[in-house]
């Protein structure tokens, strides 16, 4: 492994700091989530977009919207309906007169896409035509229109939402489509203690303001960072190892995945894991990923990655308890090696 250059260490160190000022900015507004918004930060850092689930009122879209504040970024919201067209989103080209010449020409009018961060809000309530316009401009990071390209902002990334109850009348991703999201995020109801707190703020007016405390720069230059974090053989193969023994009739499948997943993660699972392992590793204050820190982003990495078959449903057992299975079978410590082509 390559010796530590002394700008980076500095650079991971400005990184640990300015995460620990986001989330102090957050807490004005946001009570607990720590685990969160840890996973927001990862997948923002790791250049990647997420879908976080969660039942009404548990604050996504206000998480969302004060991160950005935090971040001192453009953001836009779109509340997904079942008549948005993909031009609602992506923009459309409008026939405007030259008052000079008196010539007609398209101009492009961008669409709310064109934002630093975009809360795309319950995505699964929109027609698949519009949800594979968004997606394709998330993973091109431009828009086609007319025959011109337009790109995104940057930095550029995408929070949806999408709310696991009143499933009829909605659309959801398809297993191609969720593989663009790095991260899929689950919030969850808060503590005891939280939902008093919260309702004291609330209730009271005692919510701040929040401040900006990074800019888009900024992020852009810790993305870069990520990429430059080394990752050991070992850890690398470790990520490997788990993406591998999720695949059902495989040699590496252990029984259970045999027993109860329809299908595994794909290469993509691999990359997902290692990047957001590197994100969350600088997060923490550190320029090496270990393996602690795969197992810290397998879940959201790979709970939408891997399909639990009718026998696992019937026996319900869900992707997050494969995981775990899959965490248990695979073990971190087992030495990893690249493999003979």
């Amino acid at each position: 492994m390559t010796e530590n250059h002394p700008d980076d260490v500095a650079a991971v160190q400005r990184c640990q700091e300015s995460f620990g000022r986001i989330k102090t900015e957050l807490s004005k507004v946001i009570v607990g989530q720590d685990e969160v918004i840890e996973q927001v930060m990862v997948t923002i850092i790791s250049r990647g977009h997420a879908l976080l689930e969660g039942v009404p009122g548990l604050a996504k879209t206000l998480l969302v919207s004060s991160l950005a504040k935090a971040m001192h970024m453009s953001f836009h919201r779109i509340q997904f309906t079942p008549d948005l067209m993909p031009s609602d989103v992506t923009g459309t080209e409008l026939i405007q007169e030259d008052p000079e010449t008196g010539e007609r020409g398209y101009k492009f009018l961008p669409g709310p896409i064109f934002a630093n961060l975009l809360l795309a809000d319950e995505i699964n309530r929109t027609p698949p035509k519009t949800q594979a316009a968004m997606l394709e401009a998330m993973q091109e990071r431009q828009v086609s229109a007319g025959g011109s390209q337009h790109k995104l902002p940057a930095p550029f990334f995408v929070l949806a939402t999408q709310n696991p109850l009143e499933q009829e009348g909605t659309y959801p991703l398809p297993e191609a489509q969720l593989d663009r999201f790095l991260l899929y995020i689950k919030v969850n109801y808060p503590t005891g203690a939280e939902e008093w707190e919260i309702a004291r703020r609330v209730t009271t007016g005692q919510m701040g303001e929040i401040e900006p405390c990074i800019t888009g720069d900024e992020i852009i230059a810790l993305q870069q960072l990520v990429t430059r974090v080394p990752v050991s053989d070992q850890v690398l193969g470790y990520a490997w190892a788990l993406v591998r023994a999720s695949r059902p009739g495989t040699s590496e499948a252990p029984d259970f995945v045999n027993q109860w997943v329809n299908w595994g993660a794909g290469p993509r699972g691999v990359l997902t894991l290692v990047t957001a392992a590197k994100a969350r590793a600088i997060l923490h204050g550190r320029f090496h990923a270990a393996a602690s820190d795969v197992q810290a982003v397998a879940t959201p990495a790979l709970r939408h990655r891997l399909a639990g078959n009718y026998t696992a449903q019937a026996n319900n057992v869900d992707s997050e308890q494969l995981i775990k299975m899959l965490m248990e079978a695979v073990p971190a410590d087992r030495q990893y090696e690249q493999p003979a082509a």
